[in-house]
C-alpha cells in the first residue's frame, strides 16, 4: 500500500468513527480551501449516515467569508472560530501548509486528539498526526474528492460546487501545467452534477466594483518592470496600499485579482503584488510562468505554496520584503 493510499485509509476510517469532526481550512480563505471543506461538510451531512457532530471555520478575525467565494453551497454551515471546539476529538484541515496558516484555530490544532492535514503544497510542514499531503495533486479538492468517494458518500451538486470551485481556481482556469487527463475526467464528473462553468467563472473572475477598475488604473500605473531581474528572467511588480483599498472603497480580497494582470507581461516570468491588509501588514503574492520557482523563495520568508503560486506576509514593509525576494529570485 502506498503511503497516499494507507493516510487515505486512515483518515477514512477515523471519519467514519467519530462522533464529532472538527473541519478548518486557512486564513484568507481562497477557493480551494473553502470549497474543499464545505465539500466534506456537506459529505459528512449525507443522508443515510449516522449522526455526527460537525463544525467547519476558519481562524480569521473579523470571520468574514470572501465575497467572491459567497456563492459557494454551505456557508451556513461555518461557524466563527470563538464556536470551535478547543480540543477536539478529530480535526481536519484542508489546503494549510503549516500550523500557523490556520490563525485563531492553530491552538485547537495543536491539541486535537487526531489531526488530518489535507493539502497537496510540496512546502508542507507536516504539522499532522495523519498526512494526506500529495503535491502533485492539482488541488486539494481532487483530495478531498478521493476521501469522499472512500466513504462511498453521492456525489451531489453542492459537495461537487465546492470541489469544481477549487479545482478551477487551483488549475488557472485549466491553463497550469497541473491540468493533467486525469484532471479533465474529474472536472467531467464535478460538471455531471449539473454545475454551470459559466456561472462559476462569472463569480470567482469576471464580476468587480465600478471602483475596482480606478484601482486597477492607479496601480498599473505604478508597476514597475525589471527585466535582469529574477536571473535574467525578469520580475513585474507594483504595490496596493490601505490608502489606496480606501480610496475606490474595496476590500483586501477584492484586490486579490490584480496578480493576474500583472503576471501577463511578456517582459517578466516572475510577477509580485505586495498589498497592504487592515492590520498594516503586507501581504506579497508571486507568480512565475515556470522559469523562476517562487515557492522556494516564498518559503524563506515565512511562507509558502507552489512553484509558479506562492506568497508570504512582511511584516517590515514593502520595500524590504521586495529587496529580500529579489535576492532570492535571483537564485534561480
Amino acid at each position: 500500500m502506498t503511503e497516499r493510499a494507507s493516510s487515505l485509509a486512515k483518515t477514512v476510517s477515523l471519519l467514519a468513527g467519530a462522533d464529532e469532526v472538527c473541519l478548518a481550512c486557512h486564513v484568507r480563505p481562497d477557493a480551494d480551501a473553502l470549497g474543499s471543506m464545505l465539500a466534506l461538510a456537506h459529505a459528512l451531512r449525507a443522508p443515510g449516515r449516522r449522526p455526527q457532530r460537525v463544525t467547519a471555520s476558519f481562524g480569521d478575525q473579523p470571520f468574514e467569508v470572501p465575497e467572491i467565494l459567497r456563492f459557494l453551497p454551505g456557508l451556513g454551515l461555518l461557524s466563527p472560530p470563538e464556536a470551535y471546539p478547543d480540543h477536539p476529538e478529530l480535526m481536519v484541515t484542508f489546503d494549510a501548509g503549516s500550523i500557523d496558516r490556520l490563525g485563531l484555530l492553530a491552538g485547537p490544532a495543536a491539541r486535537a486528539g487526531e489531526l488530518v492535514v489535507i493539502d497537496h503544497h510540496a512546502s508542507n510542514t507536516m504539522f499532522g498526526t495523519i498526512h494526506l499531503v500529495e503535491p502533485a495533486a492539482a488541488a486539494t479538492a481532487v483530495l478531498v474528492l478521493d476521501v469522499i468517494d472512500a466513504l462511498d458518500i453521492e456525489l451531489t451538486r453542492d459537495i461537487a460546487l465546492g470541489l469544481y470551485a477549487g479545482l478551477v481556481t487551483d488549475t488557472g482556469s485549466f491553463k497550469f501545467s497541473t491540468t493533467t487527463p486525469e484532471v479533465h475526467q474529474v472536472a467531467a464528473r464535478l460538471l455531471a452534477t449539473g454545475i454551470e462553468p459559466g456561472a462559476v467563472a462569472r463569480q470567482l473572475w469576471d464580476r468587480a466594483p465600478f471602483s475596482y477598475l480606478g484601482l486597477l488604473a492607479d496601480v498599473l500605473a505604478r508597476a514597475v518592470l525589471e527585466p535582469d531581474a529574477a536571473g535574467g528572467h525578469g520580475l513585474v511588480w507594483t504595490t496596493i496600499s490601505c490608502a489606496d483599498r480606501a480610496r475606490h472603497g474595496l476590500s483586501l480580497d477584492a484586490v486579490e485579482p490584480v496578480i493576474d494582470v500583472v503576471r501577463r507581461t511578456d517582459e517578466a516570468d516572475a510577477a509580485v503584488v505586495l498589498k497592504q491588509s487592515d492590520d498594516g501588514l503586507w501581504q506579497v503574492s508571486a507568480r512565475s510562468k515556470g522559469a523562476v520557482d517562487v515557492g522556494r523563495a516564498c518559503a524563506r520568508l515565512g511562507g509558502g505554496g507552489h512553484r509558479n503560486a506562492a506568497g508570504f506576509t512582511a511584516p517590515a514593509g514593502p520595500e524590504d520584503a521586495l529587496a529580500q525576494l529579489r535576492a532570492l529570485l535571483a537564485e534561480g
